[in-house]
């Protein structure tokens, strides 16, 4: 039963099953947002989608590539790969090396044969057919006990070769891909436009980080370079509404101590530096709002917030504000952002649009203890069970709203925020080479064609013809792709121009009998 089950696994047939089922289970992966790549985006679709989106969860369809299921079809094909190509590769290399096989007795059973009259010598003319097939073909000569030269051609080996480069770069791929995982590191930070608002490559300075396991043991260090400001965030939409460009000008230093640069990362062009890339994976709006205090102070913040609908960006968030320590006189804000507001209902609000037409910033303020509990807190999210509400209102850019406790707050505008991804692939440059092996092996592949031909060549038999020496020719295509009948008549002509022939008797192909009882006489 093991047995049995090896040769099922290692089987080509099991391996193309298992690269389609590879290929259908990274669907997902395209379609929906992945944690590890857009955490906010994956929160926001799951909270849209309710029971739907907590059963994908579940199943790991927003961790496609590291789930237990994609990794088990990823092992098990790298498994057969392994044990279909090894002996493959044997037969293969045996067959490089192996002459090719003697003529069969009855060249006139081939799919493809022929039959012509030379005045030349068999050994005359056996130097000059060799030399008319040219280096393409792999040419062995033999003597016949009745005297007749044969020679056994042979041309295409490289389409075995190319069909081999292909699955061992493949498999190649699949290895790279997994040291890949290993090695790399994914670190996202959330940058809102204006100065001072950079970062370096740090692990301490960023909102995510998820490190191959490598990674993780510190066996690599994080390159030494700084994002120190996101100058302008430009995003672009069509007449619709829908995004058709989405720009971040930045200010970079590619070491600690170089002199800052400037350049502009695009969704499908990210900045390269020092084996790392950093790409711009999402943007939202940074509400910024003056607060009076209840004890008087003024303070100015500027808060980011996160898009709950991806396709309008309503955006969620929280401002945090710090009164007297012990005085329970905290103040702490939860609101809503809608850049192109509709009001659904009186004083509810919705966004129709992602661009940005006399916004809306809806807030719920509170006054209390905003640390209640002493443990860490999300910064989009507001703990209230010690704080008391003391009014919720709607403000348009500019304006001012003065609530109880001698609390006011105004909303003084907002500033695009993006969201930056650094990632860390060691083995990117060598996946590049597979990709392209890849390639190479499968034009191979699929542009050579296997053919075999045999002559033999033997003198005349004392039957009254003028000539001394008859050849016979007979061909196989060991591929079905092309004409062979055509390429056969072709190379026929061309060996009979090899000598000067005298008389002609040319037997057409012998279409009765088929190509698999032809190679049985192999």
């Amino acid at each position: 039963m093991l047995r049995t089950a090896w040769r099922r696994l290692t089987s080509m047939r099991t391996a193309l099953i298992l690269l389609f089922l590879l290929a259908v289970a990274a669907v997902p992966g395209s379609l929906l947002p992945q944690r590890p790549l857009n955490p906010s985006k994956t929160s926001s679709y799951i909270r849209s989608h309710g029971s739907w989106g907590t059963f994908l969860d579940r199943i790991g369809m927003f961790d496609v590539f590291g789930s237990v299921w994609f990794a088990a079809i990823y092992l098990l094909l790298f498994i057969s790969l392994v044990g279909c190509l090894i002996p493959r590769i044997k037969v293969h290399a045996r067959a490089m090396v192996r002459k090719p096989l003697p003529a069969p007795r009855h060249l006139s059973k081939l799919p493809e044969s022929a039959r012509f009259e030379i005045a030349d010598e068999p050994a005359v003319y056996a130097a000059a057919a060799r030399e008319a097939l040219g280096r393409r073909w792999r040419v062995t000569e033999r003597t016949e006990g009745t005297g007749a030269i044969t020679l056994s051609a042979e041309k295409g080996y490289s389409r075995e070769t190319g069909n081999l480069i292909f699955h061992v770069a493949l498999l190649a791929a699949l290895l790279l891909i997994a040291i890949g995982r290993l090695y790399s590191y994914q670190g996202t930070r959330i940058v809102t436009q204006g100065a001072g608002q950079g970062f370096c490559n740090t692990i301490s300075q960023y909102d995510s980080w998820q490190p191959g396991r490598f990674a993780a043991e510190g066996k690599i260090s994080p390159a030494p370079f700084c994002i120190d400001e996101l100058s302008k965030f430009t995003a672009t939409y069509g007449a619709s509404g829908e995004p058709t460009e989405f720009a971040a000008d930045v200010t970079y230093r590619p070491t600690l101590g170089s002199a800052a640069r400037r350049t502009t990362i695009t969704v499908n062009h990210p900045l390269r530096l020092e084996g790392d890339r950093v790409y711009l994976i999402g943007h939202g709006f940074a509400p910024s709002i003056t607060v009076r205090m209840p004890d008087g102070k003024v303070v100015h913040d500027n808060q980011v917030f996160v898009p709950t609908n991806a396709t309008t960006l309503y955006s969620e968030g929280a401002f945090k504000e710090q009164g007297i320590p012990g005085a329970n006189k905290d103040v702490g804000i939860t609101g809503f952002f809608a850049p192109t507001p509709v009001e659904t209902s009186p004083g509810v609000f919705t966004s129709s649009s992602p661009k940005v037409d006399n916004p809306v910033l809806g807030i719920f303020v509170y006054v209390g203890d905003l640390n209640a509990n002493g443990q860490p807190q999300s910064v989009y999210t507001l703990d209230t069970t010690k704080m008391k509400k003391i009014g919720a209102v709607n403000l348009r850019q500019g304006e001012t709203r003065k609530l109880s406790n001698g609390v006011q707050v105004t909303f003084d505008g907002w500033v695009p925020w993006a969201s930056l991804q650094v990632s860390h692939d060691p083995a990117q440059g060598y996946l590049l080479v597979a990709a392209v092996a890849m390639v190479i092996g499968l034009f191979g592949s699929l542009g050579v064609r296997r053919r075999r031909l045999w002559l033999r060549i033997a003198p005349a038999r004392g039957d009254g013809g003028s000539s001394p020496t008859v050849v016979d020719v007979g061909g196989l295509a060991r591929s079905d792709s092309g004409n062979f009948t055509a390429e056969f008549a072709a190379w026929q002509e061309r060996l009979r121009q090899a000598a000067t022939p005298t008389q002609e008797m040319v037997t057409g192909s012998q279409g009765a009998v088929s190509q698999g009882a032809g190679a049985g006489k192999d």
